[in-house]
């Protein structure tokens, strides 16, 4: 199945969709083309928020948008992994049986799957601004996150064998 059709169904059945990406014997590479390709989507998510930022402040828009670059597209990529390998020696501290490809699997196809709230969430940001609807979308998206990632990772670590 496409990855586009499992972002929907990542929102109602992570543990689902998560456990038939590693019943296809995913790889490294498909890690980081998860990693990558939520990084970029969320890179074009700040674009409606840096150009708001600009108009507003009169900053200069290429700028801004170089240092949003910087972070989310070379940055970001080595804190997932951090977080990764972090989330994995937790969960082997509670007798988690998976491996670190798990963890890293579990945690990069969930900022992939998040990366529609992203849109959302800075559309919001550049169209409205600071509001209780910029809130709204920001604790759904998180909480879609932690959720996704939670059963995702709960998966990889325990249900696997």
């Amino acid at each position: 199945m496409s990855v586009t059709r499992d972002i929907p169904r990542a929102w109602l059945r992570p543990r689902q969709v998560m456990a038939e990406h590693l019943s296809r014997g995913v790889r490294d590479d498909t890690a980081f083309v998860f990693l990558l390709t939520g990084c970029l989507i969320v890179f074009v998510a700040q674009m409606p928020r840096l150009s708001r930022q600009a108009h507003l402040t009169g900053e200069d828009f290429v700028m801004l948008m170089g240092g949003t670059l910087m972070a989310w597209v070379f940055v970001a990529p080595l804190l997932f992994y951090v977080i990764a390998f972090a989330s994995h020696l937790v969960t082997r501290a509670f007798r988690g049986r998976g491996d670190p490809l798990g963890a890293r699997i579990a945690l990069f196809w969930t900022l992939l799957a998040i990366s529609p709230a992203m849109l959302l969430h800075g559309l919001t940001a550049g169209f409205v601004g600071p509001s209780p609807a910029l809130t709204l979308v920001g604790i759904v998206a998180l909480g879609g996150f932690v959720w996704i990632w939670l059963n995702s990772l709960y998966i990889a670590e325990y249900a696997r064998v």
